[in-house]
């Protein structure tokens, strides 16, 4: 199989997954965290950690240097642990299986960004 040459951010695989993982938690978990005075506090930090998943990367990306991706990929994969950690404490207000599903989700994505990092030098 060939693979695509990165032009941009978003032709990383693990962009996408983060992209569509943020897009799920807007549609999906957000509406359902809303019921509640504490789905609706924890909604906010979860809303934040998923977005720095994605904007670390875009940032790490424009800087055109690998020190600086690397280190922009780092901070992005701190924040799939800090968002994995969350949903694991949203078990009372998210059913089990939305949680085993979205922690998959950041478990590859924690993956991908390791591998990435080893890449660069």
């Amino acid at each position: 199989m060939e693979r695509k040459p990165i032009k941009s951010v978003e032709d990383f695989e693990v962009y996408q997954k983060a992209v569509k993982l943020f897009d799920d938690f807007l549609e999906q978990d957000l509406p359902i965290l809303e019921r509640s005075f504490i789905g609706r506090t924890l909604a906010k930090n979860q809303l934040r950690s998923l977005d720095s998943i994605c904007a670390n990367m875009e940032e790490g990306y424009e800087r055109k240097s690998g020190k600086e991706i690397k280190n922009f990929f780092r901070m992005a994969k701190g924040s799939t642990g800090e968002s994995r950690g969350r949903y694991k404490r949203l078990n009372k207000v998210l059913n089990q299986e939305i949680i085993n599903k979205r922690v998959a989700v950041l478990n590859e994505i924690r993956a991908m960004l390791e591998s990435l990092i080893n890449k660069w030098k």
